[in-house]
Formats: C-alpha cells, sequence, structure tokens
C-alpha cells in the first residue's frame, strides 16, 4: 500500500512539474509575443511620425509663354476739338439761342450782345472817317492851287511844298479813320456769338442779362473774362493713354485696340494708334498715347472714362510660372526648386513682364526645373520634401502617396508623383 500511494504521489509531482513547466512556456509565450507585437507598434509609429514630419508639396514645371497678352489700361475720352467761347466786346447777354446738347453748325449763332458804348464808337469812328474825307479834299484843292503858282513872284515854293505835305497827312488821316471805323465794325460784328465749327454744345455759362466783359481787354477794373459756352466736334474721339514703360515697345504706327465704357456693359469700341509723346513721364514713367476713334452714332462722350484693351505679342520661350510660386527674400525674388532627392533649393530668379496670374521668368529658370506651387514663408535651402498631387492642371490624378521607404526619386515612383502644368497659361 505504501508502495502504490508512494507511486500516486510521484507520478502526482511529475504531473505537476510539467503543468508548470507548460504554464511558464505559455507565460514566456504570451511576454514575447507582446513585446514583439509592441515593438513593431512602436517601429511603425515611428515611421509614421517620421513620415508626416516630412512637408508635402506640390511641384509644377516651368510652363511656355502665350502667343499674346492683353494689357488692360484706363483711357480718357476727349472731343477732336473742344472750344472755349469768350465774348470780343464787353455788354448784356440780350439773348441765347443754344442750350446743352444742341448741334451746331460752323457760323450758327450762339448768342447775342448788346454794347451800347460799341455802338457809339462805331458811330464816332464813322463821322470821324466823313471828317478825314473832307478835311483830306480841302487839302487836295488847296495843294493843286499852290502847285498851280509854283514858280511865280506870287509865293515861295516853302510854301507850296508845306501845302502838298498837309495834303499828304490828310490823306493818312483818312486811311487811319477807316482803319479805326474797321476796327469797330468787327467790334459790332462780335456782338454775335458763332459756332467756330461743327459741334455740339457742351456747356453754357451765361443768361439773359448777364453782364460779360471783352476777352484780351483791361479787365483790371472790370473782371476777368467770362466763358459763354463751349463747343466739342465729337464726329472723331481722341482717347489719351499713359501706357508704361514696359510695353512702350507696342507703339507702333498702325496698332489697333479696343475699348469699354461702363455704360455700355458688353459693348467694344475699336481705336487706332494716332500718335504718342515719345518721352516718359519721370515720376510715373508712362508715355501719353493718344488713339482715335471714329463716332459716327455720338454714343463716346468727352469726358467718359474707359478702359483700353491692347493685344501685345510676346516671346514665347521665355518661360511663366505663377505668381504664388515666388518667394520674396531679402536676395531678391526666388523659387523653391526640388531636386531628384526631394531637397528644397532656393533659386534666384529675374522676371519680366506680369501676365496677370503668371509671370514670366528670364533667368535662373530651366525647363526642366521642378518648383513648389505654393511654397510657405519659411521654406529653407535643403529641406526635405514629399512630392504629392494636387489641383488639376497642376499635378497629375491622385495617386498613393510615397512612403518614407519608398524613395521619391526611384523610377515609376517619381514619374507619377512629379506635378507637371501642361495647360496653356492663356
Amino acid at each position: 500500500m505504501n508502495v502504490v500511494n508512494r507511486e500516486v504521489v510521484t507520478t502526482r509531482r511529475i504531473r505537476l512539474k510539467w503543468t508548470a513547466a507548460i504554464a511558464v512556456l505559455v507565460l514566456g509565450g504570451l511576454v514575447v509575443h507582446g513585446i514583439v507585437q509592441r515593438h513593431d507598434n512602436l517601429t511603425n509609429l515611428q515611421t509614421l511620425t517620421n513620415e508626416e514630419s516630412v512637408p508635402q508639396v506640390q511641384v509644377m514645371l516651368p510652363m511656355s509663354g502665350p502667343a499674346s497678352q492683353t494689357v488692360a489700361l484706363p483711357g480718357d475720352i476727349k472731343a477732336w476739338y473742344t472750344a472755349p467761347i469768350y465774348a470780343q466786346v464787353s455788354g448784356y447777354v440780350r439773348k441765347w439761342y443754344v442750350d446743352y446738347g444742341a448741334f451746331v453748325k460752323a457760323g450758327s449763332s450762339l448768342a447775342t450782345i448788346d454794347a451800347p458804348t460799341v455802338d457809339e464808337q462805331y458811330q464816332t469812328a464813322l463821322a470821324n472817317l466823313d471828317v478825314a474825307k473832307t478835311n483830306r479834299a480841302l487839302a487836295d484843292v488847296t495843294a493843286q492851287r499852290w502847285k498851280a503858282l509854283a514858280g511865280t513872284e506870287a509865293v515861295a515854293q516853302e510854301e507850296v511844298d508845306v501845302q502838298v505835305a498837309s495834303a499828304a497827312v490828310k490823306k493818312a488821316q483818312v486811311v487811319a479813320a477807316q482803319h479805326d471805323l474797321a476796327r469797330y465794325r468787327a467790334l459790332e460784328g462780335f456782338k454775335d456769338i458763332v459756332a467756330p465749327f461743327d459741334g455740339v454744345i457742351t456747356s453754357r455759362d451765361t443768361d439773359v442779362g448777364n453782364y460779360v466783359n471783352a476777352a484780351g481787354g483791361d479787365v483790371s477794373s472790370r473782371g476777368a473774362a467770362d466763358e459763354l459756352f463751349s463747343v466739342a466736334d465729337i464726329h472723331e474721339m481722341r482717347i489719351f493713354v499713359a501706357v508704361p514703360q514696359d510695353y512702350a515697345d507696342m507703339l507702333k504706327p498702325g496698332l489697333d485696340a479696343t475699348f469699354t465704357l461702363s455704360q455700355y456693359p458688353g459693348r467694344q469700341f475699336k481705336a487706332t494708334l494716332l500718335t504718342t509723346a515719345n518721352a516718359f513721364n519721370p515720376q510715373t514713367r508712362t508715355v501719353i498715347t493718344e488713339l482715335v476713334a471714329q463716332n459716327p452714332d455720338h454714343l463716346l462722350w468727352p469726358g467718359t472714362y474707359a478702359t483700353v484693351q491692347f493685344v501685345v505679342p510676346t516671346n514665347r520661350s521665355v518661360l511663366v510660372v505663377p505668381e504664388q510660386a515666388l518667394l520674396f527674400r531679402d536676395q531678391g525674388m526666388q523659387l523653391a526648386v526640388v531636386d531628384a532627392d526631394g531637397r528644397v533649393h532656393l533659386q534666384d530668379v529675374k522676371l519680366g513682364l506680369n501676365l496677370g496670374q503668371n509671370v514670366q521668368v528670364i533667368s535662373g529658370l530651366k525647363p526642366t526645373d521642378r518648383f513648389m506651387v505654393n511654397p510657405s514663408a519659411g521654406t529653407l535651402e535643403g529641406e526635405q520634401v514629399q512630392i504629392v498631387s494636387g489641383a488639376p492642371g497642376i499635378a497629375p490624378e491622385p495617386t498613393v502617396r510615397t512612403s518614407a521607404r519608398e524613395p521619391a526619386h526611384s523610377g515609376e515612383g517619381r514619374q507619377a508623383n512629379v506635378a507637371v502644368a501642361k495647360s496653356d497659361p492663356t
């Protein structure tokens, strides 16, 4: 019995030992599995953190410039001729015949001035001319008589010469009186204010009974001359545009332009280059350019503001980039160029014409350079970046993101992630 009990006890002890050993092995396996899994999780988390720490950027290649560019500039429309009308005689306005907006012909009466002083001066000039003619006739008769007695003992030759000279003086006085009369006759004609050319009345600054001063006369005691009317010839219109120096090379004979007016939305008018000032304003660096536009329907009015568009040919070989891709640093304008290893290089560039949303780059950039589309102000030289796809037209269709373990410059992955803008900037 004791032997049997000993065997049973021994068997139980062996079983307990195996059970404990198995439990230890299972527990150890679980611990090892947990440690390994945790290590893998930490490794994956570190990998993901490293990937997230690399900035994601969109890149593109430089584009070819457009064949032409539209330049819009402000313009001022003026009449072909504009004349302010002043009175040439002082007096009171008796009547005016035309008002604002009236179309008149050359020589048409605009107003009449009542000038009694001029009337009296004219009558005096007429009387003075009659007196001068009478004196001349008497002097001629006297001179003839003295000349008939010349050479006799009745008169001295000196007296004959005096009478002949007196007749010549009287003749000159007649001429002077005639000129004086012509002057006052002209002033009489100036009482009628007339249009100098065909046009439209753009202003009337007088009324019946107003006293007006003669233009160009002695106005020290009467005041300055008053403008009575303004007449504008609007069969053609002049358009003045201040063209910046950058676009001055387009100003050549035969240049055409179009312009729009706010009061006629959706409608365009044509204009042709007439002349330029051939000199730049040193303050604005612009040149005054004069265009001409036909105005048969009288739709164009003097003093109108216009937006003038010029179509300027451009050099397509000059590369263009979006404005938002530029970085303004102490060194000047720069582009954030990304190399094959995903490293940023801040490239100095020299800009040309501004094409609106795009700008020309005339030096510092190659056609094969990839640059960041919208770099941040904190972009650094040599910074590691990750290229991703973006908006249509700037980047290709969305692709699988390149992980940190798959270099962006390796084979097919590089081709999939390079964002190339193939659309024409125009």
